[in-house]
């Protein structure tokens, strides 16, 4: 997910940055929006930053030579809506690569779009899905956070298969061949971002269940519980 500095042609490079920033922006004004009406979250909105830092700064190598990274989007999304993630996770990858040397800066657009905007998204649908549905709170959570880890990658395949498709067989098997690279370390890894993602928020609706009630993340039923 953190492509690297120059690696996307500069038309592709500014067309991602265009198409994130609107969900950037929003996400800004969502912040400020949250935060007014409800203080007590800023600390939420700290944790939810930190721990997608955290695990989308995890460098582990894959067996076909790439390297795969969690991504920690879920939580935020769960519990503040998706594009205050777009906001968030645009200063954690601005950070990770000026410090980390994750990612780049030309390719921010590109890194933001795949773990901070479609990420996200997709996180939160499952989420309240899953809450439509009447799934185990754990189990929804663990959908989301994992099924949101899994279509960054397959965003940042599809990235990079429009930058570099295959000269025979085009796009679709240039994209088949990325994601196949992924794909291999990338599964387990959702899998295991997922039951970390429960573990935390089981931790703070034990110990902040007020404060998510406040934002709306509970259904009434599972609201008693918290």
């Amino acid at each position: 997910m953190h492509i690297m500095e120059g690696f996307l042609p500069a038309t592709h490079a500014a067309a991602w940055t265009a198409a994130s920033a609107p969900f950037v922006i929003h996400g800004v004004r969502s912040i400020q929006k949250t935060v007014k009406e409800n203080p007590e979250a800023k600390m939420l909105l700290g944790v939810s930053g930190a721990f997608t830092f955290v695990l989308s700064a995890l460098k582990l190598p894959s067996v076909t030579g790439s390297c795969s990274h969690p991504t920690g989007a879920g939580l935020g999304a769960i519990l503040f809506r998706p594009t205050v993630m777009s906001a968030l996770g645009a200063i954690v990858l601005l950070f990770q690569a000026l410090l980390l040397a994750h990612g780049g800066i030309t390719t921010l657009g590109a890194n933001v779009f795949s773990m901070a905007v479609v990420g996200p998204f997709v996180a939160y649908g499952i989420y309240r899905l899953g809450q439509r549905l009447n799934l185990p709170l754990s189990l929804s959570i663990f959908l989301a956070a994992a099924l949101g880890d899994l279509f960054t990658y397959v965003t940042t395949s599809c990235q990079l298969a429009l930058a570099f498709p295959d000269p025979v067989s085009g796009f679709m098997g240039s994209f088949i061949k990325f994601s196949t690279i992924f794909a291999v370390t990338q599964i387990p890894l959702a899998i295991s971002e997922g039951f970390i993602t429960v573990v935390i928020f089981n931790t703070l609706a034990k110990y902040s269940g007020q404060e998510l009630s406040l934002l709306n993340v509970f259904h009434k039923k599972e609201e008693v519980k918290a």
